[in-house]
C-alpha cells in the first residue's frame, strides 16, 4: 500500500477548471480570491481505530507541515451529523493555484521531503492498518463577497458549532444567479440574523457539480436553531427570495448539510 495522500496533478486541476469554464463556470480565480481545498477522510468504526489515528496524524504531522510551508488557515473538523459519517474534514486556504500545487506536491506526494511529516505518516500506517476508507477532495474558488476565510480572532474562545452546506444547481447559469444572490444581499442577511460566515466557494473540481459550498458558525446548537429561525422570517430575506429568478425552485436543485465541531488544533474554531 502506498503511504501517500492522493492529490490531483496540476494538469488534472487545470483541465477540470478549463472544462468547467467551457460549461459556463467562472474563469480561473484572481489573486484576491482564496482557493479552498476541502478534503474528507471517510472513516469507519472498528478495531483499526481510524478516527483517533487520523486525528493524531493530522495534528502531529500534516497541520504543522502546512504551517511550516506558510499555510496559516487550516480547519479540521469531525462530523456530528452528516452524510457519510464518520469523517474528518480538512479545510485549507491557498492564495492561488500555484501555491496549491507547490504545497500539495511537497506535502501530499508519495515521498515528501519533510522528515517530520514522513515520520508521522509512517506512524499513521504502522502495522498495515488502513488509515481511512476513502478520501474525497473538492477545490473551490472563494466568492467575491467573502474572498478570504474568516477566522475568529480570539484564540482562546470557546469552540463553535459549524454547519457545512452544499447547494447544487441545475446548470452553471442558475448557479451564477445563486452566487450573485449571496454576494449582493444574502451574506449580509446571514450576518444580521446571527449566521456567521466562515467561507463561501464555487466548486471548480469535485462531485455533483455545478454547486457551491459554504461554512457558517454558531455559538451552540441552540444558537443555530435560533439564528435560522430569525433568518427565514427576516423581511429582507423574504423580499430577496421573491425577486424574479431568485426562487429556490429556479436556482437550487438540492441542498445537503453537515453539522461539525472543530478539532483542538484547528485554526478555524
Amino acid at each position: 500500500m502506498r503511504y501517500a495522500l492522493e492529490v490531483m496533478t496540476r494538469r488534472n486541476v487545470l483541465n477540470a477548471v478549463a472544462g468547467a469554464s467551457l460549461a459556463g463556470a467562472a474563469p480561473a480565480a484572481s489573486t484576491s480570491n482564496a482557493i479552498l481545498e476541502l478534503r474528507w477522510f471517510r472513516l469507519r468504526n472498528g478495531a483499526d481505530d481510524q478516527a483517533r489515528r487520523t486525528r493524531a496524524f493530522l495534528e502531529r504531522g500534516l497541520a504543522p507541515a502546512l504551517k511550516r510551508h506558510g499555510i496559516g488557515v487550516t480547519g479540521f473538523f469531525e462530523s456530528i451529523i452528516g452524510p457519510g459519517s464518520p469523517f474528518v474534514l480538512m479545510v485549507t486556504s491557498y492564495p492561488d493555484f500555484a501555491t496549491y500545487y507547490r504545497v500539495t506536491q511537497r506535502l501530499l506526494s508519495a515521498e515528501s521531503s519533510d522528515e517530520v511529516l514522513e515520520k508521522a505518516r509512517g506512524e499513521y500506517y504502522s502495522g498495515g492498518a488502513l488509515g481511512y476508507v476513502r478520501m474525497d477532495v473538492s477545490l473551490l474558488r472563494a466568492f467575491d463577497g467573502i474572498p478570504q476565510v474568516e477566522v475568529k480572532a480570539e484564540a482562546d474562545a470557546k469552540p463553535r458549532v459549524f454547519e457545512l452546506r452544499t447547494y447544487e444547481s441545475n446548470n452553471f447559469h442558475t448557479l451564477k444567479r445563486k452566487i450573485r444572490m449571496f454576494n449582493e444581499e444574502e451574506i449580509s442577511i446571514f450576518r444580521k440574523t446571527g449566521i456567521n460566515p466562515v467561507f463561501f466557494g464555487e466548486t471548480l473540481v469535485g462531485t455533483n457539480m455545478p454547486n457551491l459550498t459554504y461554512l457558517v458558525a454558531f455559538d451552540s446548537l441552540a444558537g443555530r436553531e435560533q439564528a435560522w429561525s430569525r433568518f427565514v422570517v427576516d423581511p429582507a430575506w423574504l423580499k430577496l427570495r421573491a425577486a424574479p429568478g431568485y426562487a429556490d425552485a429556479e436556482i437550487v436543485s438540492n441542498i445537503s448539510n453537515s453539522i461539525l465541531r472543530p478539532l483542538p488544533f484547528s485554526t478555524i474554531r
